[in-house]
């Protein structure tokens, strides 16, 4: 079969409409009939290739699309590939593709994942894990993400307090603890460290000072 026309899509301008012995066929994605000519033959064999390529190349432009929008894992990839229906083979030819261009990179996602929690919304460790696992990331990259954050935890503890002071700066002291313990222990944070943090906080807040009892007969 003669390739008698290639047309771009109107809707679509990187997709190709091609045209065999005058009559429309099939529609590929522009970088795949890049080579494509008037003129060409086309065995059977070749238009199944050439179909298969399309295949994995719409693949591999939703997953930009996808990554446009935000860093991903490679777990998160193939959940919105496999929505899709697209078939496993191709799945893995995108993720080897997006590896091989640096687009994918479950650790890096976890290192920016961490650096941007502990930067804006500080967490502890077992809740900094505990995200990590939903994304997909493998258990070997998460702890050795997290072994770099280990010796700040107590530094985290204190700034996610400090984001939460204002709330609690007027309370008593056990109001206070009770209520800024549990915020930090639901960030993740273990009790020891909770427990210092709390104090830490407590004692950057400028309390008034008490009137001593055994002073009021001096009042006039």
């Amino acid at each position: 079969m003669k390739i008698t026309a290639l047309r771009l899509q109107k809707r679509n301008p990187n997709r190709v409409n091609v045209y065999l012995d005058g009559e429309f066929a099939f529609g590929l994605s522009r970088i795949v009939a890049a080579w494509l000519r008037v003129g060409d033959e086309l065995s059977t064999e070749k238009i199944a290739a050439l179909q298969a390529k399309d295949s994995i190349e719409i693949a591999y432009q939703r997953a930009l699309r996808l990554l446009e929008s935000r860093p991903h894992t490679r777990q998160e990839i193939i959940q919105n590939l496999e929505k899709h229906q697209t078939p496993q083979e191709n799945i893995e030819a995108v993720l080897e593709r997006l590896e091989r261009s640096g687009l994918l990179n479950d650790a890096t996602f976890a290192r920016m994942w961490v650096e941007n929690r502990s930067d804006f919304r500080p967490r502890g460790i077992a809740l900094l894990r505990q995200e990590l696992r939903q994304h997909g990331i493998g258990a070997k990259i998460i702890e050795e993400t997290l072994a770099d954050v280990k010796p700040h935890e107590e530094e985290l503890a204190y700034r996610a307090g400090q984001q939460r002071l204002t709330r609690y700066a007027n309370l008593p002291w056990p109001a206070f603890r009770r209520n800024l313990g549990a915020y930090l222990m639901r960030r993740g944070f273990p009790y020891p460290i909770v427990k210092d943090a709390v104090q830490r906080l407590w004692n950057d807040i400028p309390h008034p000072i008490e009137n001593d009892p055994l002073d009021e007969d001096t009042l006039p």
